[in-house]
């Protein structure tokens, strides 16, 4: 196929300019996924692709912006993995199961989400798509803990901020601790303190509920 023609439309010949992109964005979240940012040449994901770089830079200005687009594109997908949402169980319930299926999770879960954080300190694009993940995701739990709050699942003297950022945190770290190769704990073990930090964040006997008497 000509590298010229592919490169002025940017596209390969027979496939929309849409479905192109698309064929770049999949290739790219493999890549990425699979060899990490920095180890991840234009030409490997162009060619994954089938095209030719000058047909990917008419799609996308850098690797940077690349790797922005997977994360909003598919990325988005593993970053909602890390959550769960079930309108039958309470916010405490729901907070409880999200850290217990934690220190199980499987290395290749969430590694576009790991690769963007890694490539969100050296580049102020991916930076700032990643900012925008990680605080709706945020503010996805602070509304959790404060649906707990007025349900009296929750101490209501906790900060819904306080207790959503102490998950999201965990939710990251179990991200990187697989990546690392740190042996795994006993999954009896985790649930038992997961479900005791549970307990812990309940509203106290010597407090009132919201809307009960003191």
């Amino acid at each position: 196929m000509n590298g010229r023609l592919i490169a002025a439309v940017g596209r390969v010949t027979g496939v929309t300019a849409a479905e192109t992109r698309e064929r770049l964005l999949r290739a790219a979240a493999h890549a990425f996924q699979t060899q990490g940012f920095e180890g991840t040449r234009v030409a490997d994901i162009a060619g994954a692709a089938g095209v030719s770089n000058g047909a990917l830079y008419s799609h996308f200005g850098s690797k940077a912006e690349l790797l922005a687009e997977a994360l909003r594109d598919h990325g988005s997908h593993e970053l909602a993995s890390l959550f769960l949402d079930d309108p039958e169980h309470s916010a405490l319930d729901l907070l409880v199961t999200l850290g217990e299926g934690l220190a199980g999770r499987p290395r290749e879960h969430g590694a576009l989400v790991l690769e963007s954080l890694v490539a969100a300190r050296r580049d102020h694009d991916v930076a700032q798509m990643m900012g925008g993940h990680l605080r709706q995701r945020d503010d996805w739990l602070g509304e959790i803990v404060r649906r707990g709050q007025a349900d009296g699942d929750i101490d209501a003297a906790l900060s819904p901020e306080a207790l959503s950022r102490y998950c999201l945190m965990l939710l990251l770290g179990s991200l990187l601790l697989p990546a690392a190769g740190l042996p795994p704990v006993d999954e009896g073990e985790w649930t038992r303190l997961i479900d005791r930090l549970g307990e812990a964040v309940r509203p106290r006997d010597d407090e009132p509920t919201p809307g009960g008497e003191p």
